[in-house]
């Protein structure tokens, strides 16, 4: 079964349960966000946000996903080392304007607010994965898909609870690595594993490519398969920098636009 979503183009992955504050500028985007508001109480006030693979937007601005909290973790840009294998292929919007990649997570509306110049601020949050089928960029001003929702799939909790701990311990060994204040940061993190799949995947400094390959996993079980690699190869490399004779900030490269 599909269902009709707006759809964002945005420089970013979100992931559900992460925030994802965003300034809306652009005229259509500001229609999108009166929509959404004039909804009545009760219906679901979401949107799909899919990363851009190619091209160019007139995008609102996005800082990068954070988890549900008032204070996400800051986490600095660190190298990083080989990728995971390619995502899905690329959907197009239409003759001439960007290619999205095919797997996309919903943001539902939780803050909004209005500036004098009829622009916004929101604070959204990601709820679920879905499949872009198809693109229309003609029944309204924004983009709007053709979506196959795509639920966390049973059979996979088992292996899941055992690899958890395991991406957890990595993962805290990663933050002391990168951050002074790991204690502070480590007891914010969830032991649920599918929350906990979803955090790292979003916090951890990876790669656009590499976080939506995270996103379009199937199961939590696979994606933290696939973080235990990822997390365990950064630590090494970070172990390897920190050995470097040089001040770090000498090894540092200016952080994306995105």
């Amino acid at each position: 079964m599909t269902s009709r979503l707006p759809v964002f183009p945005l420089g970013t992955v979100l992931f559900p349960g992460l925030v994802l504050p965003l300034h809306i500028f652009e005229e259509r985007y500001r229609d999108l966000v009166k929509h959404l508001l004039s909804r009545p109480d009760g219906d679901s006030r979401e949107f799909g946000v899919v990363a851009i693979r190619q091209g160019w937007e007139t995008l609102p601005t996005a800082a990068p996903p954070g988890p549900p909290s008032t204070q996400p973790p800051r986490l600095g840009p660190v190298p990083t080392t080989t990728p995971l294998p390619p995502p899905p292929a690329a959907v197009p919007a239409g003759p001439g304007d960007v290619a999205l990649h095919e797997i996309g997570c919903t943001a539902e509306l939780r803050q909004v607010t209005e500036l004098p110049d009829g622009r916004y601020d929101i604070v959204t949050v990601g709820r679920r994965r879905f499949r872009v089928i198809s693109i229309d960029k003609e029944s309204e001003p924004y983009l709007m898909a053709e979506v196959e929702w795509l639920p966390e799939p049973e059979g996979q909790e088992e292996l899941a609870d055992l690899l958890a701990p395991r991406v957890l311990a990595v993962f805290r060994q990663y933050l002391t690595l990168i951050r002074a204040d790991e204690q502070e940061l480590t007891e914010q993190l969830p032991e649920d594993p599918t929350v906990l799949s979803h955090l790292v995947a979003a916090t951890a400094a990876l790669t656009l490519e590499d976080r939506q390959k995270l996103l379009a996993t199937p199961d939590t079980a696979a994606r933290l398969r696939s973080e235990l690699r990822l997390l365990s190869r950064e630590a090494a490399l970070l172990r390897q920098v920190r050995a470097v004779p040089v001040p770090l900030r000498e090894l540092a490269v200016p952080a994306s636009p995105n």
